[in-house]
């Protein structure tokens, strides 16, 4: 399991070095866009509308759009100034409350803890106490530059820490529309929806559910995969510059060559055609003379 951050965990005068695990993973099925004709995976230019032209890295720049068309622009050295300021390695227990005071809609990411060099007995205190209390610590941490309000619980045997939102990054159930009020229900349809209730209430078991979407998804790729109905991408074509260029450096080679006199021309040729005769043979010719059969 790769470290993600390590910082210590701070409440009173206890101080606790810790390294953070990501709890959680994506298990999306990723699923690349191709070009129908090919099969060629698509890339996506970073493109200026207004100057209608392709920018790299070093044309873009930060900004915040504070009325629709109007940015405040953040330059890197105000950006990393903000940075270093709120860079923090610690997460500092601030309170602690009881988990069931905190409604799930706040539950950001969730995040186990392990204990740092020399933190193991400090670690061991921290989770014992919070068992034997009953309680949770509401902490802050910055994680990539970004302040968190997180908790900090104990799952099984280990401490985790699950980032958590603040009030105004929740919205108000008001904004939600269609919410219906003092309707009345009378008490026979009351009970039955209880029943149904009782009836289906069981254990949590967590391994029971599964992401049907997901399963199906997959079963099919790997059944058009052992159909052999998989497809490569296309080699790249050689470029043309490339060529391009070859010509025109064996055109610049022919054009560079010294011209050569005609008289000198015709000596050369008559010179090839007479080495190309064979020589005369010096050697005497023998004569041979077949025996007549039966004599």
């Amino acid at each position: 399991m790769h470290t993600m951050w390590k910082g210590s965990i701070s409440f009173g005068l206890v101080n606790i070095p810790i390294k953070l695990f990501s709890a959680t993973e994506d298990r999306d099925i990723k699923l690349r866009t191709l070009h129908k004709e090919c099969h060629t995976p698509i890339q996506y230019e970073k493109k200026c509308p207004n100057c209608e032209k392709e920018v790299g890295q070093d044309d873009l720049v930060k900004g915040y759009e504070y009325v629709k068309g109007k940015f405040v622009i953040l330059n890197e050295e105000e950006l990393k100034e903000l940075k270093d300021d709120h860079e923090d390695k610690s997460v500092e227990i601030i309170d602690f409350v009881k988990l069931e005071d905190i409604d799930p809609v706040y539950f950001n990411r969730s995040y186990f803890m392990g204990p740092g060099e020399n933190g193991s007995k400090a670690y061991a205190l921290l989770r014992e106490a919070l068992v034997k209390s009953g309680k949770i610590g509401i902490a802050e941490i910055t994680i990539r530059s970004k302040q968190h309000m997180a908790i900090i619980r104990v799952y099984e045997n280990s401490l985790v820490m699950e980032t958590i939102h603040y009030p105004d990054e929740v919205r108000s159930v008001k904004d939600v529309p269609g919410v219906p009020e003092n309707v009345e229900i009378n008490d026979k349809e009351l009970n039955t929806a209880i029943m149904l209730i009782d009836q289906l209430t069981t254990t949590f078991e967590p391994e029971k559910y599964t992401d049907e979407y997901r399963t199906a998804l997959m079963e099919l790729i790997q059944a058009k995969i052992n159909n052999n109905e998989g497809t490569a991408t296309i080699p790249d074509a050689p470029r043309t510059n490339v060529v391009d260029l070859m010509s025109a450096l064996q055109a610049s080679i022919e054009k560079t060559k010294p011209k050569e006199n005609p008289t000198e021309v015709k000596s050369k040729k008559a010179s090839a055609k007479t080495a190309e005769k064979p020589a005369a043979s010096t050697k005497p010719k023998t004569r041979t003379t077949r025996k007549k059969v039966g004599s």
